[in-house]
């Protein structure tokens, strides 16, 4: 039977029913397979123990027949696997709980495997955004957050933050296909959201302006 371990969400991705006016443009996850090379090193992992079976079986050949010393590289190479097998299993966790969400305000990112958070980033708070693109269409797509008070923790929010920038920390999509394609929807909205005129409400001595229009001297 399938069970669907975020079906208290009322909308998919995000803690809370959009306000009016608020539409989804835009909903992705990051690529386990993607994840995995780029946030836990998967590549590396693979690498640092098929070092060790050559180095075994170079140390081993010197004294021993090639067909044993391939043999004494057996528990480097069943290390590995291993190791490659938890880091898979922990990418598509992570990749699996999570959902990115673009809206006409804001870039939402429900996070976390095991306790799980919502990072609401409106796009009056983005200043800049970075896209890292690969061949194979994806990317990371980082954002600068301005210095008003709007702070994410580097730990907290890890894998989801661009690699090295702890202090200040920056959100990032990371590992979503069609990054390209998912940009040019972020700064169309954003552009268009801060574009946006805001209205203020402001207390004078004489007749009060209408609620939602700045008043004049």
């Amino acid at each position: 039977m399938h069970h669907d371990d975020f079906k208290f969400e009322p909308v998919r991705g995000l803690p809370e029913a959009l306000p009016d006016g608020e539409v989804i443009l835009w909903q992705g996850s990051p690529d386990p397979k993607r994840l995995a090379r780029e946030a836990w090193k998967l590549n590396w992992i693979l690498g640092y123990f098929a070092v060790l079976a050559v180095w075994r079986v170079m140390a081993s050949a010197a004294d021993y027949p090639i067909t044993q010393a391939l043999l004494h590289a057996v528990p480097f190479v069943v290390a590995g696997a291993l190791a490659a097998g938890i880091v898979s299993v922990l990418a598509w966790v992570q990749a699996r709980a999570t959902v990115y969400t673009l809206t006409n305000r804001r870039v939402a990112m429900r996070i976390g495997a095991a306790l799980t958070m919502t990072l609401n980033l409106p796009y009056v708070c983005i200043t800049n955004a970075h896209l890292a693109l690969r061949k194979s269409g994806h990317g990371n797509i980082a954002f600068d957050l301005s210095g008003d008070g709007t702070r994410i923790s580097y730990l907290m929010s890890w894998p989801h933050v661009r690699p090295w920038r702890i202090a200040p920390a920056q959100p990032c999509l990371r590992a979503i296909p069609d990054a390209a394609t998912v940009a040019k929807i972020f700064a169309e909205a954003a552009e268009t959201r801060v574009a946006e005129p805001r209205l203020a409400r402001v207390e004078t001595s004489h007749t009060p302006a209408p609620v939602g229009v700045i008043a004049a001297e």
